[in-house]
């Protein structure tokens, strides 16, 4: 390979990085509470402040084994943060605690069955605003998007989830 196409490769690369950056930062911003609480749930159901689905997601994700710690960890909040967030999903009742058996000091968190409807109406619903985004892509991109699209968070966060960085 010519050094002049080396050359062009690397600057390929360079952009679909700068590409990836302001896409993620774009999907960032489409998933404010003020984007999303304008989208109406189809089934009548009122959207979910995303931060309060964050809380769902954790817990769903968890399986009984949930605790607030675990939420502030999942949502990069402070534990303050996450007790207020856990505890604005209780006075929902859509999560329940439970002493933890093993260490009474703590509480363990589990979906109720409103928070597990919850969770799928919210479930769906997204589902539906991302088959809309995407209903105009062949098949194949769809099923290699979903492929490359969760390889990168996967690989996100590892990144994140080692608190290195790196500077180069």
């Amino acid at each position: 390979m010519s050094e002049e196409r080396m050359q062009e490769q690397g600057q390929e690369q360079r952009e679909a990085l700068v590409a990836v950056e302001r896409a993620m930062v774009a999907i960032r911003r489409s998933q404010t509470r003020r984007s999303l609480g304008r989208l109406a749930p189809a089934d009548g159901g009122r959207a979910v402040d995303p931060t309060l689905f964050g809380v769902l997601d954790t817990v769903e994700s968890r399986d009984g084994s949930c605790s607030v710690t675990d939420v502030a960890t999942a949502l990069g909040v402070d534990q303050p943060r996450a007790s207020r967030l856990v505890l604005r999903a209780v006075e929902e009742g859509w999560v329940s605690r439970r002493p933890d058996p093993s260490d009474a000091r703590r509480a363990l968190l589990a979906l109720t069955a409103d928070g597990r409807e919850q969770a799928d109406r919210t479930h769906r619903f997204r589902q539906r605003v991302f088959a809309r985004a995407m209903a105009d892509w062949p098949d194949a991109d769809r099923l290699a998007f979903a492929r490359l699209l969760t390889a990168f968070v996967d690989g996100f966060g590892r990144e994140t989830d080692s608190g290195r960085e790196r500077a180069d």
